[in-house]
């Protein structure tokens, strides 16, 4: 990976439609592309990690000028890939959210968002969501290599909500065909250990991450990939049956086990 200093002329995104999975009203990303690359995301295609290095300075400015609502760190890209180690943006974006009293709902796969607890214990109604695959140690070490282990998620998860900050897990996406089966074990373990909610929604393969994804698919799971050419062959998305039984089985098992599907 190579890291390329910006400038941007601006940064917070304002939400135009009603945002019933995550809440929020506006999004920033501190960085441009991402280091995990996980490979069921189109942002694994490149390999330059864009730093926004005034990112802080144009937050400042832009807060002060609009209404008062969630803002989403992270919606596109992670806001805890390795680069925020050394360039530390996430933390600055943080204590200006904080001193403008706005909330946030910071969304990431792995518990470096631990290293600010400091700053988010101070934020208004602030929510943090760590996103999860499956379980199984395979399929999360060959789609997510560079993320951290499942376990240590469910963990950071368990402790931000003892800490009295408000999170939940995320299974986004839901990889077709791989992890139907591990999804009630998964809201089973998200209530073990004290998730306050478990969101989903399905795989999206927009554009050439369609034939690229399927590859790996062939690569990994040859016996699946007609399955896939098919359940995605009119769409990015798959077909409407598929979702709706996911959709049924996740409000199904959610319910058994006492823990909200949304936030």
């Amino acid at each position: 990976m190579k890291y390329k200093l910006e400038k941007v002329d601006f940064l917070l995104n304002k939400i135009t439609n009603k945002d019933n999975l995550f809440k929020g009203k506006y999004t920033i990303d501190p960085y441009q592309n991402c280091e995990f690359g996980c490979l069921y995301c189109d942002s694994s295609f490149d390999k330059t990690i864009k730093i926004r290095i005034n990112a802080a300075e144009i937050l400042k400015k832009e807060i002060k000028k609009i209404k008062r609502g969630t803002i989403i760190v992270g919606s596109v890209n992670d806001a805890y890939q390795k680069a925020e180690e050394k360039f530390k943006i996430t933390r600055n974006l943080l204590e200006i959210i904080e001193e403008n009293n706005f909330s946030c709902h910071i969304l990431t796969k792995t518990d470096s968002v631990l290293r600010d607890f400091d700053i988010i214990k101070k934020i208004n109604n602030c929510i943090v969501t760590l996103s999860i695959t499956s379980l199984d140690p395979f399929i999360s070490k060959t789609f997510e290599e560079k993320v951290p282990q499942p376990k240590i998620r469910f963990q950071t998860v368990k402790y931000l909500n003892a800490k009295g900050i408000k999170s939940g897990l995320a299974i986004i996406p839901i990889i077709p065909y791989l992890v139907e089966n591990e999804l009630e074990e998964i809201v089973k373990s998200a209530k073990d250990h004290n998730a306050q909610y478990i969101l989903y929604k399905h795989l999206e393969l927009k554009g050439d991450q369609k034939n690229w994804f399927i590859n790996i698919i062939n690569k990994f799971y040859p016996n699946l990939t007609e399955k896939f050419r098919e359940l995605y062959r009119d769409n990015y998305f798959p077909k409407n049956e598929y979702i709706l039984k996911i959709r049924n089985s996740m409000k199904t098992f959610c319910k058994k086990y006492n823990i909200s599907n949304k936030i």
